[in-house]
């Protein structure tokens, strides 16, 4: 049996963001969806997820406001959590730098609280830029943290058990394999459910990259997947001017969420036999 999870990242970052996810979600051609407490359309998205208690929505943990033109700040309002602007630190290297881990736990136990308190019944969890995993030369790992936070809970954490040949991500680490068979010792050592594989593509638009060829590289990894479940995340927006004139790369995520209705890729998802899945 072929599982795949299709998570929807940043619920909440922006409206044109959730009018996206929601009508994924409302249609039932994505998995699940993970929602940024710290965000500016954090309200909306908890809104809706309120009045669709049944839809699969996880927690986002996030550290970074990496937007030039779309910030915001902790929940804490911590200041090694900061930049001088008052905001989230930009990159996950900054963050690294400069995050007090006591603060990081407080601002973590912040969001998970938020989301409780709005009345989201969380699915599971996963992180922002991956901030928390450590895998920047001299990051520190924050995974014990997160376990803790999901076992409490009883929650699964976006992490994987195996590096899938060919990932971009197996690449940029070289001792990925290492570090994942710690973590992944820890998260079953105290009950966090992981994922088999996960598998990501490119956030950004790269040269020469069009619709049509995204579109193909994602449908023939459909085709390659691994047996086991397997997730794979994809951030889709709507058409928006605002965002197509601020946020880099929007166009990206107008691609992820028309892909998600094309008549190939339900096609290749039949055709691969592969069902989709949620953290349920």
């Amino acid at each position: 049996m072929k599982k795949l999870i299709i998570n929807c990242d940043d619920f909440g970052q922006s409206p044109a963001m959730n009018r996206a996810i929601m009508h994924l979600l409302e249609e039932g051609k994505v998995s699940s969806a993970t929602v940024m407490t710290p965000a500016p359309a954090f309200g909306e998205a908890a809104a809706w997820c309120r009045s669709h208690p049944e839809a699969p929505v996880g927690l986002h943990l996030t550290f970074t406001s990496e937007f030039d033109a779309l910030r915001w700040p902790s929940l804490t309002k911590h200041p090694s959590l900061h930049d001088e602007s008052g905001h989230m630190w930009r990159s996950v290297e900054l963050f690294a730098l400069n995050a007090e881990p006591a603060a990081v736990e407080a601002e973590m136990e912040a969001q998970f609280a938020l989301a409780e308190a709005s009345g989201l019944r969380i699915t599971h969890a996963d992180n922002h830029m991956g901030s928390l995993y450590g895998l920047h030369e001299g990051a520190p790992s924050y995974l014990p943290l997160v376990f803790q936070q999901c076992a409490r809970r009883g929650l699964p954490f976006r992490l994987f058990r195996n590096v899938y040949p060919g990932d971009p991500l197996g690449a940029a680490v070289p001792d990925l394999a290492e570090r994942l068979a710690q973590a992944t010792a820890l998260a079953d050592r105290i009950g966090v459910p992981l994922v088999d594989y996960l598998l990501s593509h490119p956030f950004r638009k790269e040269e020469g990259e069009t619709y049509d060829s995204f579109k193909r590289s994602l449908i023939d990894k459909l085709y390659r997947l691994p047996e086991g479940i397997v997730e794979t995340y994809i951030h889709p927006g709507a058409e928006d001017a605002w965002m197509s004139a601020h946020i880099p790369d929007w166009e990206k995520r107008v691609w992820e969420y028309k892909l998600m209705f094309d008549d190939d890729w339900e096609y290749a998802l039949k055709d691969a036999k592969v069902t989709l899945v949620d953290y349920r």
